[in-house]
């Protein structure tokens, strides 16, 4: 197991490095800051340009700064905003913890429901309850997100007036932006949930199972679910993953005080310290739970380690 690990943290590493170094070369790509800050400043020379770079530390040669930005993660010193002059780690460790609690609460919501609906739809195949399960699904996967967050708030918010329409201002404010995402996820989850179960539930040690009398929810749960667990935390692992890059409209139209929103007002001010912060943070959750994901692999099948 050890070296199973190894393997993989080290090829976690890998990309992550790739991933920074593809991300500090493609932002330099879209324009000059100094530039942006000084459009409708009058008046300015070439002269005055060159000393903003230089107090802006742009005119450095690239693997300079790439290599600058490298060793501050470590001490977790990412410079400061262009804009207003904020450490970019404040920004991150004020951002970060709303992103997390918003996609984590999505993907567990997500999760507890739709593996016992889509248990309950693979079980009545057929039958009125799957019918069910799958139109209203159907129904979920149909909602662009964004439309669907603009419906909540017009019914809850201005309609009935039960929740705010933006900000996070405690556990109200973060009911619509959870369940808008949630919806999605979970219509897509019920319908996987239950293709993997059905192709599980054929299975010769699932009948044996059933012969030795075991109860229904040990079959189902115990030897069913978890030998299809697999393709499942798979798809979960890669469903948090663009959860967290797709999050930026649900942050943005909820003002909801996340990683999203702070990458929406760099890419607009140009903020090279704070873009390539935000997305490198994000590319570390990813890979990270792209690790995990591996580690559950080999502890739900020894094969895997061994091999």
């Amino acid at each position: 197991m050890a070296n199973f690990l190894l393997k993989r943290l080290l090829q976690a590493i890998f990309v992550l490095f790739a991933i920074t170094l593809l991300v500090a070369f493609a932002i330099r790509l879209t324009g000059d800051p100094a530039l942006m800050l000084t459009q409708g400043a009058g008046s300015v020379t070439e002269a005055d340009l060159v000393l903003i770079r230089e107090a802006l530390g742009i005119n450095k040669p690239f693997f300079t700064q790439y290599f600058e930005f490298i060793l501050g993660l470590f001490s977790f010193d990412l410079g400061r905003s262009f804009l207003g002059g904020t450490p970019v780690s404040d920004l991150i460790s004020t951002s970060l913890p709303a992103t997390l609690i918003l996609a984590v609460s999505v993907m567990l919501i997500s999760i507890v429901i739709s593996i016992p609906l889509g248990i309950k739809a693979a079980v009545s195949k057929g039958k009125w309850a799957d019918q069910t399960i799958r139109i209203v699904s159907l129904v979920g996967l149909s909602f662009p997100n964004f439309w669907l967050a603009l419906m909540l708030v017009l019914v809850f918010s201005i309609w009935l007036q039960w929740l705010p329409p933006s900000g996070m201002y405690g556990f109200t404010s973060f009911l619509m932006p959870a369940f808008t995402m949630a919806i999605i996820l979970t219509a897509t989850n019920v319908r996987l949930v239950r293709s993997s179960m059905l192709e599980t539930l054929q299975a010769q040690y699932i009948m044996v199972a059933r012969a030795k009398g075991l109860s229904e929810n040990t079959v189902l749960y115990k030897h069913a679910l978890r030998n299809c667990a697999i393709p499942l935390i798979t798809y979960f692992g890669l469903q948090f993953g663009g959860l967290l890059g797709g999050i930026v409209v649900i942050e943005r139209v909820f003002n909801w005080p996340g990683l999203g929103s702070l990458a929406f007002d760099a890419v607009s001010g140009r903020d090279y310290p704070v873009l390539q912060a935000v997305i490198t943070i994000l590319s570390m959750l990813i890979v990270s739970v792209n690790l995990l994901v591996d580690i559950a692999y080999g502890l739900i099948d020894p094969r895997i380690r061994t091999e």
